[in-house]
């Protein structure tokens, strides 16, 4: 049973046959369905089923000579709005099935953000027409979140948030000539780090570090595209799950002045989401790249 499958609202899930009867409705109530020659007599089939706005379940399989579809897997996803990122994608095969998992280097975040592939399938396409070397292009980043919490926002008068862009432009520029082997840049960023650290250490003695840390975008456990995240409110609206009722928050979220959309059952926040509050938690990322 797949664990994000709570996160777009079911659950209520606790046996076998229940998941079964969900997986019955997707492969046999499927709202998309989208097919990609796969190998000789064989085709590589996607069918999707909306349980509400911009959520479902994807299954993916294959289809035989006989047109008998053969699930192999299948995942929740929920569809994000706009543009996160624009820059180069790598795109990797799963060793155990047919499924993608991309990354991308954004010098907002300063990590290389690693996010389960929505459409692997038209991956797949444009790989055999042979459009995939070098992909540059963007990438619309979305989140799935089992629980969070609702933090407040921390107060900044109109010099430090001028200070702050100014600091944050400063480093995208020099991670950006780092990353081309500029010595004197990764010096650089070495001593800013080291005072960075000085400065919390200093202020955590009488301050919350919630107080600090204003947004931030971090790894979390072994699963490569898991991440901790903190991030301001920038729009929020509740949804509900067609089929089970549950209701759930969908949150546009602005994580290191990068923008995407996040989807989290009603009853697993803590808090009252609104716009300009912090949502504090853990994702799935997921990824649909714009081909």
């Amino acid at each position: 049973m797949h664990q994000y499958l709570k996160a777009i609202g079911f659950g209520d899930i606790r046996t076998k046959n229940e998941l079964k009867a969900v997986l019955r409705d997707v492969r046999e109530n499927f709202n998309h369905q989208t097919i990609v020659s796969y190998r000789q007599g064989e085709d590589f089939c996607e069918i999707r089923k909306e349980y509400g706005q911009c959520i479902g379940i994807s299954m993916c399989g294959e289809l035989d000579e006989n047109d008998v579809f053969e699930p192999a897997y299948y995942f929740p996803y929920f569809q994000g709005s706009g543009i996160s990122t624009y820059s180069e994608i790598a795109v990797e095969r799963k060793i155990e099935k047919e499924q993608y998992v991309g990354m991308c280097e954004d010098s907002r975040i300063g990590i290389s953000l690693i996010f389960t592939v929505q459409n692997g399938i038209e991956y797949m396409r444009e790989r055999q027409a042979g459009f995939i070397k070098d992909l540059t292009t963007s990438v619309t980043l979305s989140g799935l979140s089992l629980s969070g919490m609702i933090l407040l926002p921390v107060i900044k008068d109109e010099r430090k948030m001028e200070s702050d862009r100014e600091a944050s432009d400063n480093r995208k520029m020099l991670l950006n000539a780092a990353r081309s082997g500029d010595q004197t840049a990764i010096e650089t960023l070495t001593l800013d780090d080291i005072d960075m650290y000085s400065q919390v250490s200093r202020r955590l003695a009488n301050e919350d570090v919630f107080s600090i840390v204003d947004t931030y975008f971090m790894p979390y456990g072994i699963e490569c595209d898991l991440y901790s995240i903190m991030g301001k409110i920038l729009a929020v609206r509740r949804r509900k799950n067609s089929l089970t009722g549950t209701e759930l928050y969908q949150m546009k979220l602005e994580v290191n002045e990068m923008e995407f959309d996040i989807c989290v059952p009603v009853d697993c926040v803590m808090g009252e989401p609104e716009i300009g509050r912090r949502y504090k938690g853990t994702v799935w990322l997921q990824g649909y790249i714009n081909f």
